[in-house]
């Protein structure tokens, strides 16, 4: 396989524009580009919170994840493109019903933390529900595939299954919210 980059600089984005993948020119202010910013920075904290994992099995499903994240750029990145499919999707709904069956129920609301690796899913989750927000602003105006939709939807409650169960293994509680703390 060649070089996919052979220079890193280009100097064509020092206007405020930038090149989608189809070639095409577009100010990095539009929506399709915080789109793809908000699922690239999931993916950079998605792979922070690989690192802070102790659990192998929840790892690799991290990476998996990953990858499909990484289509899913590519799929904002070339309008009209297809990359996310429904088996994403019933893979994180298999992923979060397998998981989830083990947890106690909940009966308070959950504060981000328990352990390095649980708030660093919390975190994960809650940029997940942005990037989620911004896709839905861009499908306002343009198509998107709807299967990119729901599988952020579906993956924010996977990484909140996965901070609880990561809360846990690491020793750590959960963090209750209190209403009347204050």
């Amino acid at each position: 396989m060649g070089n996919r980059l052979s220079k890193l600089y280009t100097k064509t984005g020092d206007k405020g524009e930038t090149g989608l993948g189809d070639g095409s020119r577009v100010a990095k202010t539009d929506t399709r580009v915080w789109a793809m910013g908000d699922v690239d920075e999931l993916n950079s904290v998605i792979g922070m919170l690989i690192e802070h994992c102790e659990m192998e099995t929840i790892r690799e499903c991290l990476r998996d994840i990953q990858h499909v994240l990484f289509n899913l750029g590519g799929e904002l990145s070339i309008p009209g493109a297809e990359l996310v499919f429904d088996k994403n999707v019933l893979t994180l709904e298999t992923l979060i019903d397998n998981h989830n069956e083990n947890l106690p129920a909940l009966k308070e609301f959950i504060l981000p933390g328990g352990s390095i690796a649980a708030g660093t899913c919390h975190l994960a989750r809650a940029v997940c529900r942005r990037a989620e927000r911004r896709v839905i602003a861009l499908a306002r105006d343009e198509a998107v595939n709807q299967h990119a939709l729901v599988y952020l939807n579906r993956l924010s409650d996977l990484l909140f299954v996965f901070a609880r169960i990561l809360a846990r293994h690491a020793g750590g509680e959960e963090v209750y919210w209190q209403k009347d703390r204050l």
